[in-house]
């Protein structure tokens, strides 16, 4: 053991009648401030008491001294507002802290960094690179109270009128305690006159960042949230290895294009310090990047949401339009624009059309056009439902403002029928239906319609005679409409209605929808409007009926356009299977895994490189860790265990448990497989007796960070 060590646990030893005092007087079990996602809201109440888990920073003050010398003042303490040591001698876990200071200038609406380091590279011989202060003087002014002296001076004749930004990040190492690492980040605006701060920068929250994101986080985990990330992320910063610009409205706009990069399309890669983004795809609609708001929120309370709409300016909008040269005009109709003053006389906010070149027009994607006349078809009722009959579907075909639509109008309109609700998938509803085991879908689209629109069909296959419980009848439909007809910006666009989902019982007991495991909404806080197979189908309460435990993609595999698809074995194609594979993408790529399905048309869908946007801690992509993004309910805590075995033909184990494919969405290696078939036996999976809420194992618990 080093002297070090034994001086820390000698010092915590002298600590612990102090704890004893904190914790007589600390919050009880039942309030902890943690959530289930932290490996603290698992530990005992006496590593707690001791430990204190967690990181807050508090800037008190910071000024800046006639000779340019930066000073700030700032509290550690742990989440209960009780102060720590960052050395680590008197509270457990040693506090790593970094130190930006910047200005906002009177005249400009983003920072200069003052807290810069030489940097150079294969692209750019020499540049002053932003990032955190080094040499600067920490001095402990008290129990949890620090000064921080920076070594950076303000530049000569700095303006003392003018916003100025101390940022302090920091991390706290707890993994002696089995707690992980805490993170945490604080900003602090002042004017160096005494004035009051009027101006400031704040045109994205990074709670919009975190709808998809999660925990925005970056550089090791340290740096959180949009406000770190403007003070570094200047038009004074460069990639050094590519010659790129690293100015946060360049940098993220590029990387949101990914792959609808006009110079990634031109086959130039987009490599950002050193990392590829060419094959990104912006999850919204999904592919669609020019849902701005996406990010460009305006109902998050930012004080300048609207400036991307009010200000536009070449180096933002060239970002994503990469492919336009403002010097010379190229791919520009307004001609060269050699600075940015007349953006906004062309792109004004928002035009009269739709697909017009103000900013708001000009970002509107196609399916989401207030021109078009809107398509809702809803079911009212559905009757001869018993086993062994036919079900006749009452439903009504209607636009946006209620007005009847004939079928005709439509591109196709179909009902799908399954059950059961305890879990669909093994339900025969006769032998031609060979190809869409476990439902049934019939074209409607010669339904009988009276002139107000109420619609009834009558399905031509029977609710299987023997069929008990509750089954379920969606809708599906779509239209074509042409918008601006006559115009230069004519289109044709093709959207689907919103899919219904009714349940009816079979055999008079009372009726029983699916459970509900996740919830369209939340795959919409990044998908924005989700809606795939031609926008026929957006909503996952439908999605499940047909992506069941049976179904593969046998019947289009055969026509496969890739011929080592066509040489495979199916694929499942079960929504659980199906979905944590999509999101899982590198990580499963990481383990040996991969995930191709053919889809209509015998086209090839390798998932293998999806890079999911929920961040670890530390600030990596890919974090699937934490399931109640798209879970409800806490579902993801309720194991299927019982429930209808899976087809999985490339799959380690085939027919697999229901629970095991859930969790080999996501742990796809062969020594994983290996567990699921060793907790398997005739009786079925036990996967509750470990990873039931409450017990070691805890799914909450073995995900939580």
């Amino acid at each position: 053991m080093t002297n070090e060590r034994m001086r820390k646990i000698y010092h915590f030893a002298r600590l612990l009648p102090l704890v004893a005092i904190i914790a007589l007087s600390a919050p009880g079990e039942g309030r902890k401030p943690y959530s289930p996602r932290e490996k603290a809201f698992y530990a005992d109440s006496a590593t707690i008491e001791f430990v204190r888990p967690g990181l807050t920073i508090t800037i008190n003050s910071a000024q800046i001294a006639s000779d340019g010398t930066i000073t700030t003042a700032y509290t550690l303490t742990d989440p209960g507002g009780l102060p720590l040591d960052a050395s680590g001698v008197t509270t457990p876990g040693t506090i790593t802290l970094g130190y930006i200071a910047a200005v906002l200038p009177n005249d400009q609406e983003e920072y200069t960094a003052y807290t810069t380091h030489a940097n150079s590279g294969p692209a750019v011989a020499s540049t002053n690179q932003p990032g955190p202060d080094s040499g600067g003087v920490v001095t402990n002014t008290g129990p949890g109270q620090y000064q921080y002296v920076f070594n950076t001076k303000a530049a000569a004749g700095f303006d003392k009128t003018a916003t100025h930004t101390i940022g302090i990040y920091a991390s706290r190492v707890l993994t002696d305690f089995n707690l992980g690492t805490n993170y945490a980040s604080a900003t602090f605006n002042f004017v160096p006159d005494g004035a009051k701060v009027t101006k400031v920068h704040d045109i994205i929250k990074t709670a919009s960042c975190n709808s998809c994101h999660d925990q925005l986080s970056w550089h090791g985990g340290r740096r959180r949230g949009i406000e770190m990330c403007v003070l570094c992320h200047t038009q004074q910063n460069v990639d050094t290895t590519t010659g790129g610009s690293l100015d946060l409205k360049v940098m993220i706009h590029e990387m949101h294009m990914g792959s609808k990069l006009p110079s990634v399309i031109a086959g130039k890669p987009l490599i950002v310090n050193g990392a590829d983004f060419s094959k990104i795809a912006y999850p919204a609609d999904p592919g669609d990047p020019r849902r701005c708001e996406t990010c460009h929120s305006q109902t998050t309370g930012a004080a300048q949401a609207t400036a991307y709409l009010a200000n536009p300016t070449r180096a933002a909008c060239g970002a994503c339009h990469n492919n336009v040269n403002f010097a010379s005009g190229a791919n520009h109709a307004g001609g060269p624009q050699i600075d940015d003053k007349q953006c906004h006389n062309c792109h004004i906010p928002q035009g009269e059309l739709d697909f017009d070149a103000s900013i708001m027009g000009a970002h509107v994607a196609p399916t989401a056009s207030s021109l078009l006349t809107g398509l809702a078809v809803n079911i009212t009722k559905v009757q001869n439902g018993p086993a062994g009959s036919a079900p006749v579907v009452s439903f009504t075909v209607q636009d946006g403002s209620g007005k009847p639509l004939p079928l005709s109008q439509l591109g196709s309109i179909s009902f799908t029928m399954a059950g059961p609700t305890t879990d669909y998938g093994y339900t025969s509803f006769g032998p031609d239906t060979a190809g869409t085991p476990g439902y049934v879908t019939e074209s409607a689209a010669k339904a009988s319609c009276d002139a107000s629109g109420n619609c009834m069909y009558a399905f031509t296959h029977q609710v299987p005679a023997k069929a008990t419980g509750t089954y379920a009848i969606g809708v599906e439909a779509r239209r074509t409409e042409v918008v601006l007809a006559g115009t230069t910006i004519q289109q044709s666009i093709t959207y689907g209605a919103p899919n219904k989902v009714v349940y009816f019982s079979v055999d008079g007991s009372p009726v029983a929808p699916r459970r509900q495991v996740v919830a369209t909404s939340d795959c919409n806080q990044c998908h924005v409007a989700l809606s795939v197979h031609g926008g026929l189908r957006n909503n996952t309460e439908y999605c499940v009926m047909c992506h069941n435990p049976s179904n593969t993609d046998a019947s289009v595999r055969v026509s496969a356009q890739v011929a080592a698809d066509k040489a495979a074995p199916s694929q499942s194609i079960t929504f659980p299977l199906l979905v944590h594979r999509i999101h899982d993408g590198v990580n499963m790529l990481g383990d040996g895994g991969s995930y191709t399905v053919v889809g209509f048309g015998g086209s090839h869908n390798d998932f293998s490189t999806t890079l999911f946007p929920a961040m670890t801690p530390n600030g990596k992509a890919t974090d699937l860790a934490n399931c109640s993004l798209c879970h409800v309910n806490g579902s993801e805590a309720k194991l299927p265990v019982g429930l209808n075995n899976v087809v999985n033909p490339q799959g380690w184990i085939n027919p697999e448990g229901a629970t095991a494919t859930a969790c080999s969405g996501c742990h796809v290696a062969q020594d994983a497989a290996a567990h699921f078939l060793a907790n398997t036996s005739a009786l079925g999976e036990s996967c509750t007796v470990c990873h039931q809420p409450g017990a070691e194992f805890d799914v909450n618990k073995v995900h939580a960070q």
